[in-house]
């Protein structure tokens, strides 16, 4: 049993005793925000969603570079995870989607049907190893143990690059961005740089090109051009250049960390393309440990419940242009959840991310401003002791 067939009205996944996993009971949004320290299962819970719902794709992409599962569990869990991921289950192990039970064991039986179509695509947080020294990757550059989902997404951008930007300008695209979009690219990340293809070295790599034709390799960009480039690019993968909405017969598209590296405002330009893809129909998983990302969450769940304007979203975000009305109406239309993960302990809702909140999981957004508030405290208290002593 497999989740294919479903997956578009997938409303609850339930994991226990998976890996550093407890207990996850989430119960998805439009918009589906996973938060926590590190280690403690967002990111093993976002690739079994995709293991769950893709099983015959990802079947098909490891016959078709024959690697070879054995019909077996344990190795499935090793190549698709990564090396030393064979034992993430247990016994005690138990999956249910929208409360129904569904047996591990059925994923390591081949599920080759060439009638199944990918639903998620998947941008993991290793992205920068896509591209490394601004070269795409294509699936067999990588070990068999290497996470899957990896290579996967290494595999598409290689195809990207290689088959659908034949002028080799890949920012700014009038045809793959909306100008609302491509103007806060530019201005919180990239500058005055074009994104460019260079084929004139032995290589074919992506570089950045100035204003006067110089060209800037791979290793002398910012850190958050790097981490953003390839991030850009998955973004590419799921807003296809025609007046289709979506790629294919993809639904759902997950993105860990998107905050890497970038500035606050570059954050907000990337939630902005996060929102388009809710505009086109996409429902979306991040995890993240930005707390600049849960603003935007909880402004948007306020403006929603208290009557916010379509010109509210556009000012939060800085959108100007044309597509800016679409995606600011859109936002104000969306469900959104936000979740928990801690060490040991069951997962917890905290989509209100009320700041009055009793619980602190709550009010401190699953501790992601739980050390500003300390931080406070402490010069508080210092404070406090140096007008006591000045006295």
């Amino acid at each position: 049993m497999t989740m294919t067939a479903a997956v578009d009205d997938l409303q609850r996944l339930t994991v226990k005793n998976f890996g550093p996993i407890v207990e996850a009971d989430v119960e998805f949004g439009d918009l589906t925000v996973l938060v926590g320290p590190q280690a403690t299962g967002k990111s093993v819970f976002l690739q079994l969603l995709k293991l769950l719902v893709d099983t015959a794709i990802i079947h098909q992409e490891f016959a078709r570079h024959e690697i070879d599962w054995r019909n077996n569990l344990n190795d499935l869990f090793e190549i698709y995870f990564g090396e030393g991921m064979s034992r993430i289950f247990s016994k005690e192990s138990q999956v249910f989607v929208d409360d129904k039970p569904l047996p591990l064991e059925g994923l390591a039986k081949p599920q080759l049907s060439s009638a199944s179509s990918e639903r998620i695509f998947y941008i993991p947080a290793q992205r920068v190893l896509s591209m490394r020294d601004g070269v795409t990757h294509p699936f067999t550059d990588y070990r068999a143990g290497d996470p899957f989902c990896l290579r996967e997404f290494s595999e598409k951008l290689h195809v990207l690059v290689q088959g659908e930007f034949v002028t080799g300008k890949f920012f700014p695209q009038t045809n793959r961005l909306k100008k609302c979009l491509r103007n806060l690219v530019e201005g919180q990340i990239y500058g005055n740089l074009s994104l460019i293809k260079d084929s004139s070295g032995y290589q074919k790599r992506i570089v950045l090109e100035t204003r006067e034709k110089a060209r800037l390799p791979y290793l002398v960009w910012s850190a958050g051009q790097r981490e953003f480039t390839p991030l850009l690019l998955g973004f590419y993968w799921l807003l296809p250049p025609s007046k289709t909405p979506r790629r294919q017969a993809l639904r759902w598209a997950i993105v860990e960390e998107p905050e890497m590296g970038l500035h606050p405002n570059a954050i907000s330009a990337t939630l902005a393309i996060v929102l388009e893809l809710l505009a086109r129909g996409y429902r979306v998983c991040i995890s993240t440990h930005s707390p600049h990302v849960l603003d935007v969450i909880w402004a948007l769940r306020f403006l929603i419940e208290h009557g916010g304007r379509r010109e509210d979203v556009k000012d939060m975000l800085g959108l100007k242009g044309s597509g800016a009305d679409k995606i600011a109406n859109a936002a104000l239309q969306k469900n959104y959840r936000t979740y928990f993960f801690s060490h040991h302990q069951p997962v917890i809702d905290i989509s209100s991310l009320d700041p009055g909140a009793e619980k602190p999981e709550i009010s401190g957004w699953g501790g992601l401003t739980g050390f500003s508030g300390h931080v406070g405290e402490i010069v508080a208290r210092v404070a406090r002791r140096w007008e006591e002593h000045a006295a």
